[in-house]
This record gives C-alpha cells, sequence and structure tokens, in this order.
C-alpha cells in the first residue's frame, strides 16, 4: 500500500458514514505524503458511498451523450429516477442521488419519483435544484411512476431503500443489534411488497415518449419473470434493452480512468494527444 498510485473505495451501506470516512481517509493518505512516510499522495477513487455513486453517474451521463449525439442535445430531454420494487432490502440511495445531482448539471429536466417513505437525502434533493436553476431546466417529485414516465426520454427505474430505514439500520449495526437488523429487513420487505405497481413494464413504457424512452439501469436489475417472480422491470422489456445496457456499463473503466488521469496529469489534453502521436512516455 506504500506504492499505491491508486486507491479506489466502495463503502455504501451506512448512511451518514461512507462518505465521511473516504474523506477522513484523503486526510490520512494527505498527512502521510506531507510527513514523508508516502512516496506520492494516493489518487482516491470514490466507487461508491451513501451519498453518491459518482463513477456510475458518469457512466450512465456518458452512455446518454452517445445515445442522443451529443451534450448540446440534452437540454430539455426529461429523465425519470424512479424508485421500482425489490424483492429484497436494504438498497443504497447514492445511484438516485447521483443521478438527480448530476444530470440537472446538463440543462435536463429531471423528474424523481418514489412512494411515500422513500425519500432521498434532503440536502442532495437541494443541490440538484440549484444546478437545475442554473442551467436552465428543472428538478421536480412526484408521487407515482405514471407521472414521471409520462413523455420521458429517458427513464432509470431503481430500488432503493429509505432513508430514515438506512439511518436506523446503521444504528443498529453501530451497536450490534442483530435482532433488530433482522426486525428491521422484515419490516422494510413488508413496505416494499405495499408497492409491487412501481415497476417497469410494458404498459409503463409505452408512457414514455413514443413509447421508445432509453431505459437505464446500474445493474444488477431485478427482473420480472427471470431474476425474481416480481420486481424492478419486465423481462421483455430488459431483454429488449439488452445492447443498450451492457453499452452503459462498459462505460465504467473509461470514466475511472479517466478519473486518474485527470487526478494524475496536470495537462491531461497534451498528455492524450502525445499518447495518439505514438509517444510511448508513461503518464505515471
Amino acid at each position: 500500500s506504500f506504492m499505491a498510485d491508486v486507491i479506489g473505495i466502495r463503502d455504501d451501506m451506512f448512511i451518514g458514514e461512507g462518505h465521511k470516512y473516504q474523506k477522513t481517509f484523503m486526510d490520512a493518505v494527505k498527512e502521510g505524503y506531507r510527513d514523508g512516510i508516502l512516496e506520492q499522495q494516493p489518487t482516491l477513487v470514490n466507487l461508491q458511498c451513501d451519498v453518491d455513486h459518482p463513477t456510475q453517474c458518469m457512466a450512465d451521463m456518458l452512455h446518454i451523450i452517445h445515445e442522443f449525439g451529443g451534450v448540446e442535445n440534452l437540454k430539455g430531454k426529461k429523465i425519470a429516477m424512479t424508485w421500482a420494487y425489490p424483492p429484497s432490502y436494504g438498497k443504497p440511495l447514492s445511484v438516485p442521488q447521483g443521478v438527480i445531482g448530476l444530470m440537472t448539471r446538463f440543462g435536463m429536466d429531471v423528474v424523481l419519483a418514489h412512494p411515500e417513505g422513500y425519500d432521498v437525502m434532503p440536502e442532495v434533493e437541494e443541490i440538484a435544484k440549484k444546478n437545475a436553476a442554473a442551467t436552465g431546466g428543472s428538478y421536480k417529485k412526484v408521487s407515482t411512476m405514471e407521472e414521471a414516465f409520462d413523455g420521458a426520454d429517458i427513464v432509470y427505474p431503481k430500488s432503493w431503500a429509505p432513508f430514515a430505514a438506512m439511518e436506523q439500520r446503521t444504528k443498529l449495526y453501530q451497536a450490534g443489534d442483530q435482532a433488530g437488523i433482522d426486525a428491521l429487513e422484515k419490516q422494510l420487505l413488508a413496505q416494499n411488497a405495499q408497492h409491487k405497481d412501481w415497476t417497469c413494464s410494458e404498459e409503463m413504457m409505452k408512457r414514455t415518449k413514443n413509447g421508445k424512452a432509453l431505459y437505464l439501469h446500474c445493474l444488477p436489475a431485478d427482473i420480472t419473470g427471470l431474476s425474481c417472480p416480481e420486481g424492478e422491470v419486465d423481462n421483455s422489456v430488459f431483454d429488449r434493452y439488452l445492447v443498450p445496457l451492457y453499452k452503459e456499463a462498459s462505460y465504467k473503466p473509461y470514466i475511472i480512468a479517466a478519473m486518474i488521469l485527470m487526478s494524475k496529469v496536470k495537462d491531461p489534453v497534451s498528455a492524450l494527444m502525445a499518447l495518439d502521436q505514438g509517444s510511448k512516455r508513461k503518464l505515471f
């Protein structure tokens, strides 16, 4: 670890702890470099935390940019970030939070939809509102998947756990209360089961723009009729978007590589041009 150039951390399970830990970690790394313990200051790549999933959401955005032919074509496009029913519990909030925080920076019309009680962090919503105001886009929250899907150019139906429940789970884990954790899981699975109609079905997709919205998912998805009896998305919908989904997933290594390059090289444009001209010089 003393020789590390890059360190990736994924810490997404505990609300109020994951992002805080990564910041604490970087403070320690900077101190080690300053004091001469480390020969270089490693780059930290946030592979997911309790607040954000930057590598995933930037891969999603790169996919959208390719699909719509450029950043200049994104303004005014409607993206529906909606909760969807899962047969499991405790999935992080970082993807929906990352999506509403990032997509609003591009002037898109971002709609967040979830059943009552499945709120995301209020401070992230504030960021989304400020971004939308600054870029000429919009951000709003609705209470039905139908309203979110209506006329949408892009849909992102994805399950997540209620913010309050994730806070409670963090406290239970800190206390080592396994009985409390088991009881909470049972409670949340019952709560999820009340919203099985929140699923990306063929009928729901017909509500989107021309019935052909771009379907996104961070994977793995809970696929009705394939991986589970009832889940986030119909098997027929998922299968139709299989190739685009693989493309979406394939961008993540390039996003991570770009993050590393930007942190390690002062002039990344010149460095890339030199590589393109056949330079064999190592960047770092």
